[in-house]
């Protein structure tokens, strides 16, 4: 009696599509059930081998093959890995990826698991050399396909552009779009008018966000599938500053940092728009001085128990200067979202993590406070009970964590850092002189041979050492005006030259006395 031959095993067949653009996608029957149909025929032909289709569909309608980035591409691999498909079939390869790169991430993902690939309308066998040549040249095509209507939709948009043309992207508060054109919403175009005019007369991000918060004025509402996306929420300063720098509302197209007379009509005059540059260039230029002479130890590296930066400021009362470290939170008229600690006294916040810092580091007190803090310090988190500091690998500690029992100062205590500043000296100026003097006597004593071994003894580069002994040459005249505090306002340590004039009234010149 003949045995019957055994049956194939079961080989379960996942379908995957995909199709690049939505255009077609609302007709009865698409480009995405023109290829499932193709592969769900070619399945059935393998019947006898024993395929099977799987009932769940890995559709991407709209995505391109330029990446890995696609839901139903990723639920697939999801799949994969939980040992549910024996068997990919496309259409074609194109519809699992145009790149060269992706395709040799996917098909190590498929030899892993062991899972054979297939498209119905491209023979070839991937288990041999030639198929895999094949393969490899077949995607090499395509994706020069894919990079050649890239760069075709480039230029197209490029040339638009230059025309005037509106070619899509966010519309820009004030504006709708209609028919690809930008058509001005009335009502939105005098928010944007009150917006410039409010800036005007305010010339500060900080009260102009006070001020559209109390006048209800938000963001550009729009209705989209992803929340983040929808707008309608307040301004805050980085926003504020890209809408009153766009071109857009003075009738203009933007393309590849130029811009074009555009098709739509203008919101703003130019004359508006134009003192609104200035402005925002004044304001600019005003933040970079105060910053580059706060001398804000800290500046970048300390942040609030809800995560927000301690930006420098500072205050001016009966001709004394206080400085401060305030919250961007309040800076940016968010009170609500500061910390527990929303303003701090600069200059005790900076003398306590130094104190505490050169004690339990045993930092040597050479060491000038600026490098204690740019060295050792990479993160300073602040809360009403202490100050947790993120140090650098250059601390040399196990955890890389410092807490500091910390006890709020009242903002009436900040220490004042320039009073009368005529008759005040610097700090940083004579820490600077008196740790020069004492590395050349520690030179000329020969307590160290070479300024490397200086160096190293202090823990600093030796180029660095070299760069601060200029401090010890300088004009007594400008020595003993430093240590008395009758230097120039504007002399500081990042204006002495590196490289100093020979003769002592070139450098009295050079230095401004």
């Amino acid at each position: 009696m003949a045995s019957s031959s055994p049956k194939n095993p079961a080989l379960r067949c996942a379908i995957y599509t995909r199709k690049s653009t939505e255009h077609g996608l609302e007709l009865e029957f698409n480009s995405l059930d023109a290829q499932r149909e193709a592969c769900e025929a070619y399945i059935k032909s393998q019947a006898s081998l024993g395929w099977k289709v799987l009932p769940q569909p890995y559709d991407d309608p709209a995505f391109s093959g330029g990446n890995l980035e696609r839901p139903a591409l990723k639920k697939l691999l999801k799949d994969i890995e939980a040992g549910k498909v024996d068997v990919v079939v496309v259409y074609k390869i194109d519809r699992l990826t145009r790149s060269l790169a992706d395709f040799a991430k996917l098909v190590e993902a498929f030899d892993a698991r062991s899972i054979s690939f297939v498209a119905v309308t491209q023979q070839f066998n991937t288990t041999t050399s030639m198929g895999r040549l094949t393969l490899n040249v077949l995607l090499s095509f395509a994706q020069f396909e894919r990079e050649l209507s890239s760069e075709r939709v480039r230029d197209k948009v490029a040339a638009s552009r230059r025309k005037g043309k509106w070619t899509g992207g966010t519309v820009p508060l004030g504006y709708e779009a209609r028919d690809k054109k930008l058509v001005i919403n009335p009502t939105e175009a005098e928010t944007v008018r009150t917006i410039f005019r409010r800036y005007i007369e305010l010339q500060s991000f900080g009260r102009l966000v006070a001020d559209l918060d109390k006048r209800g004025i938000v963001t550009k509402r729009r209705n989209t599938k992803v929340k983040k996306f929808n707008g309608g929420i307040p301004f805050t300063y980085g926003p504020l500053a890209h809408f009153l720098k766009n071109r857009i509302y003075v009738g203009e197209t933007g393309h590849g940092g130029k811009w074009y007379p555009g098709e739509h009509k203008a919101i703003v005059d130019q004359k508006t728009f134009d003192k609104v540059q200035g402005l925002l260039k004044s304001g600019i230029h005003k933040r970079m001085i105060k910053r580059s002479e706060s001398g804000a130890l800290l500046m970048g590296k300390l942040f609030d128990d809800r995560g927000n930066a301690m930006s420098p400021s500072f205050s001016s009362k009966n001709g004394a200067r206080y400085r401060f470290y305030v919250s961007s939170a309040i800076l940016r008229g968010r009170k609500a979202e500061a910390g527990s600690v929303a303003r701090v006294s600069a200059t005790n916040t900076e003398q306590r993590l130094i104190n505490a810092l050169r004690q339990r580091l045993k930092i040597d007190q050479a060491v000038m406070d600026a490098d204690v803090i740019g060295s050792y310090v990479a993160r300073a988190d602040l809360s009403s009970r202490a100050v947790k500091i993120s140090t650098t690998p250059a601390a040399k500690i196990r955890s890389n964590q410092l807490s500091i029992p910390w006890q709020v100062c009242q903002p009436s205590s900040a220490t004042i850092i320039e009073a009368n500043s005529e008759c005040q000296p610097s700090a940083k100026l004579v820490q600077a002189i008196v740790r020069a003097h004492a590395w050349l006597r520690d030179l000329q004593s020969d307590k160290f041979d070479t300024v490397e071994a200086l160096a190293a003894s202090v823990e600093l580069h030796p180029k660095l050492v070299r760069q601060e002994l200029r401090h010890a040459f300088l004009a007594p005249a400008v020595t003993k005006a430093i240590l008395t505090g009758g230097q120039p306002s504007a002399l500081s340590l990042a204006r002495i030259p590196k490289t100093l004039p020979l003769t002592w009234l070139e450098q009295c010149r050079a230095l401004g006395f």
